[in-house]
């Protein structure tokens, strides 16, 4: 299996560096609860979670 985060930084508004280490944070706190057997993928949202910023994506090869 593989994860793959991917973030859009020309999405990403005001702060990119502070931004990009929310959505880090976030979902490194999230990797405990997921099944890492299992493919899926989710939408990274900005702080305002008014916008889709990127995906994170848990998929074979």
């Amino acid at each position: 299996m593989r994860l793959t985060l991917s973030i859009d930084l020309d999405a990403v508004s005001d702060d990119p560096t502070a931004e990009v280490g929310r959505i880090l944070r976030y979902w490194a706190g999230a990797v405990g609860q997921m099944d890492l057997t299992e493919e899926a993928e989710h939408p990274l949202m900005n702080s305002t979670y008014t916008a889709e910023v990127g995906r994170i994506r848990l998929h074979r090869g």
